[in-house]
């Protein structure tokens, strides 16, 4: 049993669920990530192991397609219902959670911003997690400046040559489908468009795997684009709106991996907690010493801040808040410092035994580092929030 109660899904949503409903819902998630992820977690890490059965279990319980419309087999729930959804399932892997999310995140932008066709083409398979995506945004030499990518898609006739590398793309060759922003007018964010371009692509190819501090159960590698032709029909919402696509996509993104940093955290804590009840030094138990009470008070009161931020924004998001974007990245950059904070800390609370990899907790720090670095850095977080304050 969990030391620290885990959340109930009871935050006002937009959507038809009832509560009970929703605490379905969460029963059937904690379920699933107790019996197929936490299980497994440490062995993963170690082999460096991509569950892909354990992914298409997951794609039959709903989780494929949290956010994508019923119509094309998706559970059709608000990004509220999400963040609570992944929180559960971080807490039994953080690292299959995080790639979960992303592949969410692919499907969800096809569902918005695809036609009929490329709904009816890629969705049903990806709902059920049959079919893998990957997002590939970033390059060798554009980050945080995401406006700034090099990949072209020179039109030729009825097809698109896609030229370029990107880097740091989760699911690369895995996945079936890449959601690729490529150049296809003036320099800036204006002259991006998006592509759908399947695994089976000629001139298609991926680099080795990335030797990674964490998030080793995902492969993490480059995607290279040589003279790749996709249809003109490949073209996600129309040329010239691949930045603007981008960017939405990843408010949800940043409130995903969010959650994923409050779940990991959560289970570290927890780890830490049952440690100090159990281990006693000068005659009591750690969990009397006073030092140890005001950690684990801090720590327990920052997680929860750090949910209820995510959720202020996944309500905001769900709303079409005109603020939401910012909301998105105070969350992310508020979260994914705490949860590695804490479980930093509860590694520390178990001394020479949060540093042996048995123990599991030095494994949630290293995979929880990350989420300080992608969707969009925590600087990056920054200037948003900051500009966005400083123009109210």
């Amino acid at each position: 049993m969990d030391t620290i109660p885990a959340p109930a899904l009871d935050a006002p949503v937009a959507g038809t669920l009832s509560a009970d409903e929703r605490a379905a819902i969460l029963d059937a998630v904690r379920d699933f990530a107790a019996t197929e992820f936490a299980p497994h977690a440490l062995e993963w890490d170690a082999e460096k192991h991509f569950p892909r059965d354990v992914l298409r279990r997951a794609g039959a319980l709903g989780l494929g397609g949290v956010c994508v419309n019923d119509d094309v087999g998706g559970a059709g729930l608000t990004r509220a219902d999400a963040v609570a959804i992944f929180e559960e399932l971080a807490y039994g892997d953080p690292t299959v959670t995080a790639y979960i999310t992303i592949h969410n995140m692919v499907a969800w932008m096809i569902d918005t911003y695809g036609t009929a066709a490329q709904r009816e083409r890629w969705l049903p398979s990806l709902v059920a997690m049959d079919d893998l995506g990957a997002y590939c945004l970033t390059e060798p030499g554009a980050g945080s400046d995401a406006a700034a990518i090099t990949t072209s898609a020179i039109r030729h006739g009825d097809t698109y040559v896609l030229t370029g590398v990107k880097q740091f793309i989760s699911g690369a060759g895995a996945a079936s489908v890449y959601v690729v922003m490529a150049r296809t007018g003036e320099p800036g964010a204006r002259g991006i468009s998006a592509f759908l371009v399947p695994a089976d692509a000629e001139g298609l190819s991926f680099g080795p795997s990335e030797k990674k501090m964490g998030w080793n159960a995902q492969p993490t590698r480059a995607v290279v684009l040589d003279e790749v032709r996709v249809p003109a029909e490949n073209l996600l919402g129309g040329e010239g709106r691949g930045f603007s696509i981008a960017m939405t996509g990843l408010n949800g993104g940043r409130l995903n991996i969010a959650t994923c940093s409050i779940g990991g955290a959560r289970w570290a804590l927890d780890r830490a907690i049952a440690h100090v009840h159990e281990r006693f030094t000068f005659g009591e138990a750690l969990a009397e010493k006073q030092a140890v009470v005001f950690a684990v008070a801090d720590m327990a009161t920052e997680l929860e801040a750090a949910r209820l931020l995510v959720r202020d924004a996944a309500t905001a998001l769900d709303a079409g808040a005109p603020d939401a974007a910012t909301r998105c990245a105070m969350a992310k950059r508020f979260a994914t410092d705490v949860g590695f904070r804490v479980a930093d800390e509860a590694l520390q609370l178990l001394g020479g035994y949060g540093y042996l990899q048995d123990y599991g907790i030095e494994k949630v720090v290293r995979d929880l580092r990350v989420h300080r670095i992608l969707e969009g850095t925590n600087e990056i977080m920054r200037l948003i929030v900051g500009r966005s304050v400083l123009a109210a």
